[in-house]
């Protein structure tokens, strides 16, 4: 989608809200002994509260109202009767429709440390390379978004998250993808890459929306699909992901999810 109008915007900005809204609840909410579909619940619960429809079920009847992946599985995780654990990797992805416009956020946390715990991680801290992975994540897709301005290639977006993996010593997850979003979940560009695809010369156009989400990784490269054909695990190794949707301007970026 490309923003031409000012109502546009104010839409996306009311969807944004909505999903940030039930992202945050969902981390802040999220503790040992509780299930997976408990997580999901109060995501979607908060999406209602905002007039807002969960997107994956709308567009693609997913059976869930959120995305709730735990350790090997990294997206699109069916809510469920798992019950999570002290030291879980689990990432929450919620997208959502309002008013006709879509809006997708995500991020990672570990089970019994606090959402943020990955911002300061001091020597001696518990589960420090987990939160060194998500820190790493968190900073590609700050850089993304630094990146992403009219007139670069879509291309710098993925040359800027790899970047940032390889500095940490981490590689990405190259069949997960960003994507166009705005009057559906996914549109045009299909594929924002996570790494540098030298044959991606489209040129980035102001008021064009994205759904940005760095995928990093300790090891595994791809990820294939669970049997109950939603799920997408990796092999080995920890996942994080984070994610906002953006405008694209002449300068900053507006993140809507923030």
């Amino acid at each position: 989608m490309i923003v031409t109008t000012e109502e546009q915007l104010h839409a996306l900005r009311k969807v944004g809200r909505a999903v940030a809204a039930a992202r945050e609840a969902m981390l802040h909410a999220m503790q040992p002994g509780m299930t997976t579909r408990q997580l999901d619940g109060i995501g979607e619960q908060v999406l209602h509260d905002y007039g807002a429809q969960s997107a994956p079920r709308v567009m693609y009847q997913f059976p869930g109202g959120t995305c709730v992946s735990v350790n090997h599985c990294v997206a699109h995780g069916i809510p469920g009767d798992t019950v999570l654990v002290v030291g879980d990797v689990v990432n929450v992805d919620v997208s959502a429709c309002l008013d006709g416009y879509y809006a997708d956020t995500g991020a990672t946390m570990v089970v019994g440390l606090s959402p943020t715990a990955h911002v300061a991680i001091s020597p001696g801290t518990p589960y420090a390379t987990t939160l060194d992975v998500l820190a790493c994540s968190h900073k590609a897709l700050d850089a993304a978004i630094a990146h992403a301005r009219v007139g670069k290639k879509v291309s710098a977006i993925g040359r800027a998250v790899e970047k940032i993996a390889h500095q940490h010593g981490y590689t990405v997850i190259k069949n997960l993808t960003g994507h166009g979003i705005g009057t559906q979940l996914h549109e045009e560009p299909h594929y924002v890459y996570n790494y540098y695809v030298a044959s991606e010369n489209r040129l980035l156009r102001n008021g064009l929306v994205l759904a940005i989400e760095p995928f990093i990784s300790t090891k595994s490269e791809v990820v294939s699909e669970a049997e109950d054909g939603w799920g997408l695990h990796v092999a080995e190794g920890i996942v994080a992901q984070f994610e906002h949707t953006v405008v694209i301007t002449e300068g900053e970026a507006i993140v809507l999810t923030a």
